[in-house]
């Protein structure tokens, strides 16, 4: 070929690319303390790195350019941050880090409000019938939505809340076949796997064993599980606020049944830790835990929110698991015999 005709066959490439990706710009108005904090921008999907920037005056830029809109999250200093739809145009947040300027992210932010109105009404009603109500108002609003971003990025987020509302493995299937468009993502496959697994570990199975190695020291689910007691396993985290609360609901339990043959064990999952061991100390937690466990037990047994909390036989058949406060207590009690 022409070396001049190369020439402006790449030319013409060159602008072919420029103009598919358009530019944006993210202003992340940063927490009061955390001038000189990191603001790294990641794709919501896959985790990875996109941009980042430094939070100076109290506000943190993040400019580039995209091809086509994609679901994006910031987190300061490793912490998470708002969910955001990363699209051509300016994006910031309001004081509750809802994101606004752009047409996705508009509509994101007015779902949002609606989703709130429903969740006040549902919290506020004080009759079955109201409650129901709220929860219909919800679902439309959310089907709604969903049917009308079904080919772009803020339908994936509403897709994955959506799919999240589904307890069997059936009934995710059913909703990536409605929507296949979002069958590929990395958390539709996790969801997916995650319901397998979570069915696989149900009530009446048999415990799956796992092993954490910590400090040199390697410790098994099966060193407490199955030994001729009960015990109540707690899949927890350091900074997951429900989990911290429910272990006053443990404490109880572990207090009046110890002596009756029951066990507690403590899992530390997705924390640091340093940060576990300053938790067990300054909550004073009296049984033991096993440490920096990760992802391990979590993919094992499809646990996608803590607390997670497993009641398993003397043999290591699983009796309950995902209860809290009152139906936990009521579960340990029917295992205790009372």
């Amino acid at each position: 070929m022409h070396t001049r005709t190369c020439t402006l066959l790449a030319a013409a490439v060159l602008t072919a690319l420029s103009a598919a990706a358009e530019p944006y710009k993210v202003i992340f108005p940063a927490p009061a303390d955390s001038e000189g904090a990191k603001v790294v921008m990641r794709n919501y999907d896959s985790g990875e790195p996109i941009d980042s920037a430094v939070v100076k005056d109290q506000a943190a830029t993040i400019t580039g350019n995209i091809d086509e809109p994609i679901l994006a999250r910031l987190t300061i200093n490793g912490q998470r941050g708002p969910v955001f739809i990363l699209e051509s145009g300016t994006i910031s947040f309001n004081k509750n880090y809802l994101p606004f300027g752009t047409m996705l992210n508009d509509s994101y932010r007015a779902l949002d409000e609606e989703f709130d109105k429903y969740s006040a009404e549902f919290q506020n009603a004080t009759t079955d019938e109201a409650r129901q109500k709220a929860y219909d108002g919800f679902t439309a609003a959310l089907d709604k939505g969903l049917a009308d971003n079904s080919d772009n990025a803020l339908g994936y987020f509403l897709f994955l809340q959506k799919a999240g509302e589904m307890q069997s493995a059936e009934d995710i299937r059913g909703i990536i076949a409605k929507y296949p468009s979002f069958a590929d993502y990395n958390r539709t496959r996790s969801m997916l796997a995650a319901a397998e697994k979570r069915e696989a570990t149900m009530p009446g199975k048999k415990f799956v064993d796992f092993e954490v190695t910590y400090d040199g020291t390697t410790r098994r689910l099966s060193d407490y599980v199955g030994k001729g007691k009960y015990t109540l396993v707690d899949f927890w985290a350091s900074w997951c606020g429900p989990c911290i609360r429910e272990t006053k609901v443990i404490k109880e339990l572990y207090a009046k049944y110890k002596d009756k043959g029951l066990d507690v064990l403590g899992v530390a999952v997705w924390d640091e830790p340093d940060a576990t061991k300053r938790a067990i100390s300054t909550h004073k937690l009296p049984w033991e835990n096993i440490i920096n466990a990760q992802t391990v037990p979590t993919d094992l047994y499809g646990i996608s929110g803590i607390p997670c909390i497993i009641l398993f036989g003397p043999d290591g058949t699983i009796i309950s698991r995902d209860k809290q406060d009152d139906e936990l207590r009521a579960a340990v009690a029917e295992a205790m015999g009372e």
